[in-house]
């Protein structure tokens, strides 16, 4: 969004330098070439522009409408097809349309809460009861509120096509084979409920109590994972049945079953691991962690940590590998690299740092826009919008400005060479605070290392971990705030002691 001082000044400039769109662009490094034109017309037109910028909705006349609505009609009825071939409207639109022309095309859904699907206990004594009925097949259907073909297809799933009940009434009783044939047949069917209830129970413990995928196999886990499965369902299935199926020795179980019927001594720290963690955005690893711990003087050793966190499933987020991609175009010389990849300060408000971050949701875009100390890598000010444009670095470095105003401290502002940071506004500001200008190399994301490794770290602690499919825009804007704030006043830094920023600062006796 362009103020109107902004957009005059670029239209008399373009008027200036003979309606030269490439020339006036490169000197003021903004807008676009349709908006400039269009800003160009509005003046001479009425001489004059708007103060306000005015987006205008797209409007059809009633015979563009009537030829959506005929061409929807005529092919098919595919929104998709009529926007490409007419190239207009949207797909709402087109909907509202079509939906006044013709209401009676709405379609409304009901649905029902459908019957639970039986059991195999069930469908096994139904089948029973088929077989050994004395009146009809549709009396027992009827008995059991089913159909009478899903009697008949409950019992070819369980006993097949081909078994010896007719499934029709006899006059004699069945002899005595096919009597033990079918006993001997639900014999094995119960065996097999009682297999598959056992391997259910194997996996659904396993991710309770292991946190263990559901498709684990369990008999990959450790024997002492094993003995922790064994242990849990010992008073539904026998000890020889258990071990068999996780192929685990006896011996062994006798083993591991020992130390485990020990009390747990860590019981009180692995609560505190928990939350700590937790608390962290589930970003620390276990050196910050244990730092963490000392902090409530709690001391164990990192291997300890380590080992807790492992068997809690306390699995730190990682960096993803991006492949590094860079604007090479050349708006105005760029001033010289001070900071040279020298990030270190001797004090606050020496080097600033600054760059964009883009975080990309379902919603819709995020950008933010910080200005990073180098003295302890402080979040002295940011900006969070919908848009990469000037007015989202001005705002982040008025704020940032508004920190020293009262000191004599003139900090070096270094920034990569994007556009952002040679527009008037930002030049403008820079001067009137008698601030230092910095530039890195072109397509040298290194020169400002420092400031892309806070995106890193934000990135892989907040952002690449959570669910953002169900998340708004200012639920999202809301949420990356809140962790800067964190970041600076309680995440802590192994390079500060293991101190957040504001508590290293108050350490030594530095106000904010």
């Amino acid at each position: 969004m362009y103020s109107y001082e902004e957009r005059l000044r670029a239209v008399k400039l373009y008027l200036k330098y003979g309606r030269r769109l490439q020339a006036t662009i490169r000197e003021l490094g903004y807008p676009t070439k349709n908006s400039l034109k269009a800003w160009c017309a509005e003046f001479e037109e009425g001489g004059y522009l708007q103060q306000k910028y005015m987006r205008s909705l797209p409007k059809y006349s009633d015979e563009q409408k009537n030829t959506a609505i005929e061409h929807y009609v005529n092919h098919g009825r595919c929104f998709a097809f009529t926007r490409r071939t007419l190239g207009y409207p949207s797909r709402q639109k087109l909907s509202e349309w079509v939906g006044e022309r013709y209401p009676e095309t709405k379609k409304t859904v009901v649905g029902k809460v459908s019957k639970p699907a039986a059991s195999l206990d069930s469908k096994r004594a139904a089948v029973y009861e088929l077989c050994t009925r004395e009146g009809s097949a549709q009396d027992v259907a009827s008995k059991l509120d089913v159909a009478r073909v899903t009697l008949y297809n409950w019992k070819n799933q369980l006993l097949g096509r081909e078994a010896p009940a007719s499934m029709k009434r006899e006059k004699s009783p069945p002899s005595e084979s096919d009597q033990n044939d079918l006993e001997q047949q639900v014999a094995a069917l119960q065996s097999e409920i009682r297999n598959l209830k056992l391997e259910h129970d194997l996996l659904t413990k396993a991710n309770e109590l292991l946190k263990k995928d559901l498709g684990v196999d369990p008999r990959l886990l450790s024997n002492q994972e094993k003995t922790v499965l064994v242990d849990a369902l010992r008073e539904a299935y026998a000890l020889r049945e258990l071990l068999d199926r996780l192929d685990l020795p006896r011996s062994s179980y006798f083993y591991h079953r020992s130390p485990l019927r020990v009390a747990d001594k860590y019981a009180e720290v692995r609560p505190a691991i928990t939350e700590i963690f937790e608390d962290a955005h589930r970003s620390y690893g276990y050196r910050r962690i244990q730092a963490e711990l000392n902090r409530r003087r709690v001391f164990i050793s990192e291997k300890v940590v380590r080992r807790l966190m492992k068997q809690a499933g306390h699995i730190a987020a990682r960096p993803k590998r991006r492949r590094y991609r860079s604007y090479v175009g050349e708006i105005s010389p760029a001033p010289e690299n001070l900071i040279n990849r020298d990030f270190h300060a001797t004090a606050p408000n020496e080097k600033w740092l600054t760059d964009i971050s883009e975080f990309h949701i379902p919603a819709g875009k995020v950008y933010l826009s910080p200005m990073i100390d180098c003295f302890d890598g402080m979040v002295v000010s940011w900006s969070i919008g919908t848009s990469p444009d000037a007015e989202l670095v001005n705002t982040m470095l008025d704020a940032a400005i508004d920190t020293v105003t009262e000191s004599d401290e003139k900090p070096i502002v270094h920034s990569d060479r994007g556009g952002h940071y040679r527009w008037p506004g930002w030049l403008a500001r820079v001067a009137d605070a008698k601030l230092t200008r910095s530039m890195s190399r072109k397509a040298c994301s290194p020169d400002n290392a420092a400031c892309e490794g806070f995106f890193g770290r934000l990135k892989t602690e907040m952002f690449y971990p959570g669910d953002w499919r169900s998340t708004t825009i200012e639920q999202f804007v809301e949420v990356l705030d809140k962790y800067i704030r964190w970041y600076n006043e309680k995440r802590i830094k192994s390079s500060l002691g293991y101190l957040s920023p504001i508590e290293y600062r108050e350490s030594l006796g530095l106000t904010m």
